[in-house]
């Protein structure tokens, strides 16, 4: 009887790359995609939108890689304490969470972590959708072509990835205490209006004083857009640390 043969090993690349995707969603396609829309946003947004959602095949979905790239966020989130930092940062909920953890019967770690297993199962999905709904009408708007939704919500997908990607090296310190949260923040809102600059050239804007503006609007639109989508991320963390 002829012994069963062994498959062939995978080539190391192949298995870090399988690895990555598995653990973070975040493979070689993912890689490329992000390396692009750095260099050369203009072009990937144009091959998303003339030649469908993965590019021809050389990129990876806009959605995909965004949500690659947030939980790569939420990891980091993770690891400087999770959601119990973002609770205590909101001074409102301050007093209110004290209360809520007297009348829930459990100790401060129990209602933590039950508040955190759902603010971290929400806050991506939730946050995204505030995004899309403030970002998509304005990009359709300003798009030439009739891109219809769903071309719309690709091309928003497209910019916040494109606007993602320079900001993770400077990730770590979004959640951090001291000066450096300040600069960060102020970081993520310049970055915002240099990605749109170089990605929509000739697409969302044809003069750079027009486009300038429209930057601006967009960026003030995602930071309303991130305080609406907290608010029930916030709200279903407290009542499931509370009720869960």
């Amino acid at each position: 009887m002829a012994e069963p043969q062994q498959p062939a090993p995978e080539p190391k690349a192949a298995g870090l790359n399988d690895l990555s995707e598995d653990a973070l969603g975040f493979g070689g396609r993912e890689l490329i995609t992000a390396r692009d829309v750095v260099l050369r946003p203009r072009q990937v947004l144009e091959a998303w939108m003339t030649a469908g959602p993965s590019g021809g095949g050389r990129y990876a979905r806009p959605l995909r890689l965004y949500l690659a790239l947030s939980a790569i966020l939420m990891l980091i989130l993770f690891l400087q304490g999770g959601s119990e930092r973002l609770l205590t940062d909101v001074g409102q909920v301050a007093p209110v969470l004290e209360d809520l953890i007297a009348n829930s019967g459990k100790s401060r770690d129990a209602f933590m972590a039950d508040a955190d297993n759902w603010m971290t199962l929400v806050m991506v999905p939730l946050t995204a959708l505030a995004y899309a709904l403030v970002a998509t009408p304005l990009l359709r708007w300003w798009d030439p072509e009739d891109l219809g939704w769903r071309r719309g919500f690709r091309a928003t997908f497209a910019y916040l990835s494109a606007w993602t990607v320079p900001l993770l090296p400077f990730a770590w310190w979004t959640f951090d205490d001291g000066p450096m949260r300040m600069i960060v923040s102020v970081a993520l809102f310049l970055f915002a209006i240099v990605t749109f600059m170089r990605m929509g050239a000739g697409r969302w804007w044809r003069s750079p004083a027009a486009g300038l503006g429209k930057a601006l609007l967009l960026s003030i639109a995602l930071q309303l857009a991130a305080l609406i989508g907290f608010a029930p991320v916030l709200a279903i963390g407290l009542l499931a640390g509370r009720f869960a």
